[in-house]
C-alpha cells in the first residue's frame, strides 16, 4: 500500500527542549506544524533526577519539567506525533521529503532538534552485561540495585548527579575517575564529595565487568601506575559523555567530525529552510536553557523563511 502523502509548513524532528519550545513558538503563530519523536517526548532531561538550574523552577525533576514544556506546548496547539519512525529523509534547497513508516512528508521547513544520546562504555562486557550491570540511567534502572553496591563512570556534571541519585538506593557507590579533578559547577562537586556513600576513585580507568548473569565486579586500571585490580560492584552506571543523532542527515547537512550539526547564529544549516537547534548542533554549552534558546531562534527563523517563500 502506498503512503499518503502530506505536504505542510513545518516539521521538527525531535521532541526534547529544543523541539518542545520550538513547538511552542511555531504553533503560536499558527503554523501548520508537526513534531515527530521516535521515543518519548522530553529528551534526555526526562531521565535527570533533578533540575535546579531552570529559571523558574528551585528544584523540579527531569521528568516534571518535560511535562510541563510538553503540556504547553500542546495547548498552544502543536501537534506531536511519538513513535512515527523516520526512515530517511531528502534535504534540498528547493525540496525536502521525510519519509516515516507512515506517512511521506513534503515540509517547507524542517528544525532538527534530534539531540545526544549517551557513549557507550569502551570496556569488555558491555553489550554481555548490557541492562544486566551496565546502565545509562540511573533515574530509569537505579532502583533495581537497592541495597547494592555500584559505579559510576565519568567526570562531569551528570555523573556526580547521578552518582548522588544512587546513594537513594545503593549502600555504596564508587565514582570511577580516570583523572584528578571533576568538570561542573562546584556545589555539585562539593555534594558528591561530602556524601557519605560516595568513594572517589581518582585516576582510574575501568576496563571490563565480569559476572555469570549479571556484573559481579569490575577491572579497573590505575592511569599512572598501570596497577590493574578488581572492584566489587553489581552495575556500572556510564556517564562519559553523549554523541549526536545525526545519521540519518549526514548525506545533506553539514557536520564537524564528531557528527554535530553546523549551523549559524540563527540555526540555519547548509540547506535552505534547515535548521537545527539544541544538543545535536555545535556549539560550547549544552544546558537545557541553551537548548530552549536555540529551538526559539530556529522557530522564528523557520517561520520568516516559510512567509518568505508563500510571498
Amino acid at each position: 500500500m502506498e503512503k499518503e502523502i502530506k505536504d505542510i509548513n513545518l516539521i521538527i524532528i525531535g521532541g526534547g527542549p529544543a523541539g518542545l519550545t520550538a513547538g511552542i513558538y511555531a504553533s503560536r503563530a499558527k503554523m501548520n506544524m508537526l513534531l515527530l519523536e521516535n521515543e518519548i517526548v522530553g529528551g534526555q532531561i526526562r531521565n535527570s533526577y533533578l533540575v535546579e538550574n531552570y529559571p523558574g523552577f528551585k528544584k523540579i525533576s527531569g521528568a516534571e519539567l518535560s511535562d510541563a514544556i510538553q503540556s504547553q506546548a500542546e495547548e498552544c496547539g502543536a501537534v506531536i506525533d511519538e513513535f512515527d519512525v523516520i526512515e530517511k529523509v531528502k534535504f534540498m534547497d528547493n525540496e525536502k521529503i521525510i519519509e516515516t513508516e507512515s506517512y511521506i512528508y513534503k515540509p517547507k521547513a524542517v528544525i532538527i532538534a534530534t539531540g545526544a544520546s549517551p557513549k557507550k562504555l569502551p570496556i569488555r562486557g558491555e553489550q554481555e552485561f548490557l541492562g544486566k550491570g551496565v546502565h545509562y540511567c540511573a533515574v530509569c534502572d537505579g532502583a533495581m540495585y537497592e541495597d547494592k553496591i555500584v559505579g559510576v563512570v565519568g567526570g562531569g556534571k551528570a555523573a556526580l548527579e547521578e552518582a548522588i541519585f544512587l546513594t537513594t538506593f545503593a549502600k555504596k557507590v564508587y565514582i570511577i575517575r580516570r583523572h584528578d579533578y571533576f568538570k561542573g559547577e562546584q556545589s555539585v562537586i562539593d555534594e558528591a564529595i561530602n556524601n557519605e556513600k560516595i568513594e572517589i576513585l581518582y585516576n582510574e580507568d575501568i576496563l571490563a565487568v565480569e559476572g555469570s548473569d549479571f556484573v559481579e565486579k569490575a577491572i579497573i586500571k590505575n592511569t599512572k601506575t598501570g596497577i590493574e585490580r578488581e572492584l566489587e560492584l553489581e552495575a556500572v552506571f556510564g556517564y562519559i559523555g553523549t554523541e549526536p543523532k545525526t545519521d540519518l542527515f549526514k548525506d545533506y547537512i553539514e557536520m564537524d567530525s564528531y557528527g554535530y550539526i553546523k549551523t549559524d547564529e540563527q540555526m540555519r544549516t547548509n540547506v535552505k529552510g534547515v535548521y537545527a537547534a539544541g544538543d545535536v548542533r555545535v556549539k560550547e554549552f549544552r544546558q537545557i536553557t541553551t537548548a530552549v534558546s536555540d529551538g526559539t531562534i530556529a522557530a522564528l527563523g523557520s517561520e520568516k523563511y516559510v512567509k518568505d517563500l508563500e510571498k
